[in-house]
């Protein structure tokens, strides 16, 4: 009697104990804490009725693993039969040492990126094809005429389809029938088309046509500036390379940039300024209205010179490559095809009426860059301006083809090709800095054999422009959602594809035998 006493005793403490530690645990978890021991654990999960009452505005991750308990010594990792308790997520707790763990995600990791309005992409994407490069359309004009013209309609119809289908490969329907973005790159979409037997060909083919568009972009920064200066000041005794070398020397510190927070703030600046110089180039044009050689605009191409004409004005219409993440921070992404078309519109039309009127006031003595042909004492206030404009815009794509080269070839892990650039401090480390610096010199080497800035821009904009903006989209639409297109859409992917071919391969040969034939004359010279 008195052993069975003792034993219903025993049974009474042990239950008291067990809900006393139950309550507790289900307090810290309320408090955001996480019970880490397997006593804890185990006592809440077996009262029943205590259980609902604690697990109320608390969610429960019960993480599977194998091995044993590892009994009462305080914190371990996870396993079987172990309960743990996390505000916020419902998704099972990273691996010890993860970085989501703490700072990661989740409710204790950042905050959300604040998301833009359409006003504000469509501001992006107006930077993005409103540059300076449209000032070399007025020469695409003098090779084309109305057909010409006609291009540049042409290409902001076909930009903006193939910017909206692009956005399209990032979403797929679920099990319900919803759609729901499952992507959230260009390299992630042409990774998916690769899939299964190459699973980050298509990322790698994007990645290089990304790093050589950046790299030609500044290129053509550092031969627009030595141009604009060399053509402001010719009485002094510099010649273009030079100014082109003294470009560079002011550029050497970006190889020193960590991140764009310095540059930014001048963005907005280099952006109204570059649209108070094309007011001023139309006004002086509209000056001169009544001696407009409307008989020089024809119908009739330069077989030889216009495909070079087409990458011009492919080059000026880029913006694929950041659409997807300026899709992913929209506040309604909804309106994503609206603020595309009333971007591209707007773009065609100003960069008609420019690229028409500069041509139509100078006719067959239009320049490649079109304030070379501004009268001495207005050309040197703009061209000043302009390369301004083009120092403080070189920054953005040298970063960014940096940080793409960084991510692809020296980034920690198996897959890296070389060691990392940083350090363990976060420091960039001796041979990174000289791999930056080289690549500085390495656009000024460019810039310096090849002066010629529309025959760089034709031929930049021939093999990596129509390629992410004709090409890869409508292969890549084709490609994930050709079960679900309708003819048209089949026909118009498969017409602009063909069409952005034909273009790309003329484009490319023309501009690479231009380049060619300039520098035999200069080696001539």
């Amino acid at each position: 009697m008195a052993t069975l006493l003792r034993s219903k005793l025993s049974n009474v403490a042990t239950s008291v104990s067990n809900k006393s530690q139950a309550k507790m645990s289900g307090m810290f978890a309320r408090m955001g804490f996480q019970a880490a021991t397997d006593e804890e654990a185990v006592g809440f999960a077996h009262c029943d009725d205590l259980d609902f009452e604690h697990r109320q505005g608390l969610q429960m991750d019960i993480l599977k693993a194998e091995g044993e308990p590892c009994g009462d010594e305080g914190p371990e990792a996870p396993v079987e039969g172990d309960i743990h308790y996390q505000r916020g997520s419902g998704a099972p707790l990273p691996p010890s040492g993860s970085k989501d763990q703490v700072g990661g995600g989740g409710e204790f990791g950042g905050h959300d990126k604040p998301k833009i309005t359409a006003w504000e992409a469509g501001w992006n994407v107006t930077n993005a094809i409103q540059g300076m490069f449209v000032l070399g359309l007025p020469y695409a004009i003098l090779h084309g005429g109305y057909l010409g013209l006609f291009l540049i309609i042409f290409a902001a119809v076909v930009c903006c389809y193939t910017g909206k289908i692009l956005i399209a490969c990032l979403y797929e329907e679920n099990e319900d029938g919803e759609v729901v973005r499952v992507r959230d790159s260009y390299v992630a979409i042409a990774n998916a088309c690769c899939a299964p037997r190459f699973p980050t060909l298509g990322g790698r083919v994007v990645n290089v046509a990304q790093i050589i568009e950046l790299v030609m972009t500044c290129i053509l920064y550092v031969v627009v500036s030595g141009n604009l200066m060399y053509n402001s000041f010719p009485g002094l005794p510099v010649s273009q390379k030079s100014w082109s070398i003294i470009a560079t020397a002011v550029l050497l510190p970006c190889a020193f940039l960590k991140n764009l927070k310095a540059v930014s703030k001048f963005s907005l600046l280099c952006t109204l300024a570059h649209f108070v110089i094309n007011i001023l180039v139309i006004a002086y044009c509209l000056s001169r209205a009544r001696d407009w050689a409307w008989e020089k605009v024809k119908f009739y191409i330069d077989v030889k010179k216009f495909p070079i004409s087409i990458g011009i004005i492919v080059f000026s219409y880029t913006s694929q490559i950041f659409l997807p993440s300026l899709e992913g921070n929209m506040q309604q992404p909804s309106e994503f095809h609206c603020m595309m078309n009333w971007t591209h519109i707007a773009a065609c039309v100003l960069k008609g009426l420019f690229a028409l009127v500069a041509y139509l006031t100078w006719a067959d003595e239009t320049k490649e860059v079109i304030t070379d042909n501004l009268p001495g004492s207005i050309r040197a206030v703009v061209n000043i301006f302009l390369v301004a404009k083009a120092l403080l815009s070189y920054p953005l794509p040298f970063f960014a083809a940096v940080e793409v080269l960084e991510k692809s070839l020296f980034q920690e892990g198996s897959r890296a090709f070389f060691p990392a650039c940083y350090g363990g401090d976060g420091r960039l480390k001796s041979w990174g800095l000289t791999l930056r610096c080289a690549l500085v010199v390495f656009t000024l080497l460019m810039a310096i054999y090849v002066p010629h800035f529309a025959l760089l821009m034709g031929l930049t904009g021939s093999l990596t422009g129509a390629g992410l903006c004709f090409l890869l989209p409508s292969l890549f639409h084709l490609r994930l959602l050709w079960r679900k297109l309708l003819w048209h859409q089949v026909f118009f992917d498969v017409a602009i594809f063909v069409i952005g071919g034909i273009c790309s391969v003329s484009g490319f040969v023309h501009s690479l035998e231009g380049l060619i034939e300039a520098y035999r004359t200069n080696a001539e010279d």
